[in-house]
């Protein structure tokens, strides 16, 4: 009897054995799968965040050209289309101050390598086009522009005219910080007005359809107090795209 009460018991502690086994590898397959599922999700996710950045930065732009018949620049500067001359750039630089939010901005604006918005720029600083308009729109979630010069302050505002083409936009998409550029619609070269944008930090704008954007010049001083002042403060609400939370306006912008 002794033999098989071993035998029996030999039994049920490796039929025991088998089944904690058994429950371990059954555990172990979970977590994998569990593991796989994460992994997967968690790529789908990043996938989903990129397009969502990128397809933000290139709708950004989507609204500036929509013009207002409420300013329009003198004849003498003009064509006939009511665009400034690109004549009128000199083909120089041009140096001044954009003044926002009692911040002075040392600018300078390449005449040679934009002529037409350049131009366009000068005549409408000569009207003083410029002064008391707000700076509508700041983003600081993956691109960092600070964008002004629309006298509606809601994106769709223009002086009374549009333009094209797209002159002087880097190859490689890259803006650095204190880019001076001209806003457009989307895929729509012939829609630059009077809305520009300020890039505060080095920033990657993909081009589309039309090409990149017109950069005319840039920030030579005072950008570090616009960021602490200004961009450092963040969007309206706590997002990345939409007005300043601090309320923002240009003062006065020259040229000469």
């Amino acid at each position: 009897m002794a033999p098989s009460k071993q035998n029996d018991r030999d039994a049920r502690q490796a039929r025991e054995r088998l089944r904690a086994y058994q429950a371990r590898q059954t555990v172990h397959e979970e977590k994998v799968k569990r593991r796989r599922r994460d992994n997967w999700i968690g790529g789908i996710a990043v996938i989903v965040i990129v397009a969502l950045a990128i397809g933000t930065q290139l709708l950004f732009f989507a609204k500036p050209a929509a013009t207002s018949a409420s300013a329009s620049p003198s004849p003498s500067a003009s064509t006939a289309a009511g665009v400034p001359s690109k004549s009128i750039a000199e083909g120089r630089t041009w140096t001044g101050d954009l003044t926002i939010n009692g911040i002075k901005l040392g600018v300078s604006l390449d005449g040679a390598a934009a002529p037409q918005a350049v131009s366009s720029t000068i005549a409408l600083t000569q009207k003083k086009f410029y002064d008391g308009l707000s700076c509508h729109r700041l983003t600081n979630g993956g691109f960092y522009v600070l964008q002004c010069g629309d006298p509606k302050g809601d994106g769709t505002g223009g002086p009374g005219y549009s333009y094209g083409p797209i002159e002087n936009a880097p190859k490689d998409d890259k803006y650095p910080a204190g880019t001076l550029a001209m806003a457009r619609q989307s895929g729509n070269a012939d829609s630059q007005g009077s809305q520009f944008f300020i890039v505060y930090k080095d920033t990657s704008i993909p081009s589309d359809s039309a090409g990149g954007y017109t950069v005319i010049g840039k920030i030579t001083s005072g950008l570090d107090t616009l960021v602490s002042d200004v961009t450092a403060k963040g969007v309206q609400g706590g997002g990345t795209d939409g007005k300043p939370a601090v309320t923002t306006k240009i003062d006065s912008f020259t040229l000469q």
